[in-house]
């Protein structure tokens, strides 16, 4: 497997890496979430931009961005607008979504942005293109927060991402039943084992999902998210609890 090596965080290697979502719809309210995240012990800060009310003002998104920056600039950062049908907060048209991901590549202040796997082919080829061009890496996105897919149809999923050019294919599912949450954990068992030539991420939302957020290390996923206050998706635990469960797999691997 590859490594990515980022501000001194090395996604897949070792334990999984630990990332926070920010989530403030201000830029004081950003600002108070960001000197709060100081005290915890997590790795990777991701922004969720689509909770930012003046998300559709790229100078305020760029201004709100530096003020992350400031804050937290010794983590590394992924942007990710996540657009309505898959679990984010709004919708915005696909012009808006480029120029947004452009705006904040060219800053030169995040480390990640996150495209949407079922976006027009086009425009993630572009955002690949122009990211990779300013040393931003790409993780390309799939979320189902109704049900679980089939196996082959996951792990198909995360190849197309990988072949759109991901650094990181992510895919998030919801369980239905604890079937689903076995066949997530075997379609990334089965990803790292016969496809994978990058880090990926994986997981099982929900209450029944939980234990796909811990053992990442164990089926080969390379960076589960924990909640600082508010969670930004449904499972997520708390980040100390979170490490301590990570560390004591780790010790018995």
């Amino acid at each position: 497997m590859n490594h990515i090596k980022v501000k001194g965080v090395t996604l897949g290697e070792g334990l999984p890496k630990i990332c926070i979502s920010l989530v403030g719809r201000t830029i004081p309210d950003l600002i108070t979430e960001a000197s709060n995240l100081k005290t915890l012990d997590f790795d990777v800060v991701e922004w969720r931009v689509d909770f930012f009310e003046e998300v559709e003002k790229i100078d305020k998104v760029i201004e709100a961005l530096h003020s992350i920056h400031k804050v937290l600039q010794e983590k590394p950062l992924i942007f990710t607008f996540r657009s309505l049908e898959e679990g984010g907060e709004k919708q915005v048209s696909e012009t808006i979504y480029l120029q947004l991901n452009e705006a904040v590549i060219n800053t030169g202040l995040v480390d990640f942005i996150d495209v949407e796997l079922f976006k027009e082919e086009s425009l993630i080829e572009s955002l690949v293109q122009r990211a990779h061009k300013n040393n931003v890496f790409v993780i390309i996105s799939n979320h189902d927060f109704e049900k679980t897919p089939a196996k082959d149809d996951m792990i198909s999923r995360l190849i197309k991402a990988q072949e759109l050019g991901a650094d990181i294919p992510k895919i998030a599912v919801m369980p239905n039943t604890v079937a689903d949450v076995i066949k997530l954990l075997d379609a990334t068992n089965t990803m790292k084992e016969k496809f994978e030539d990058r880090p990926i991420i994986t997981m099982s939302m929900g209450g029944k999902g939980v234990i796909s957020r811990i053992a990442g290390e164990v089926f080969g996923s390379a960076l589960t998210f924990g909640a600082a206050e508010k969670a930004s998706a449904p499972g997520q635990m708390a980040v100390t609890e979170l490490r301590q469960m990570m560390k004591l797999l780790h010790k018995n691997l």
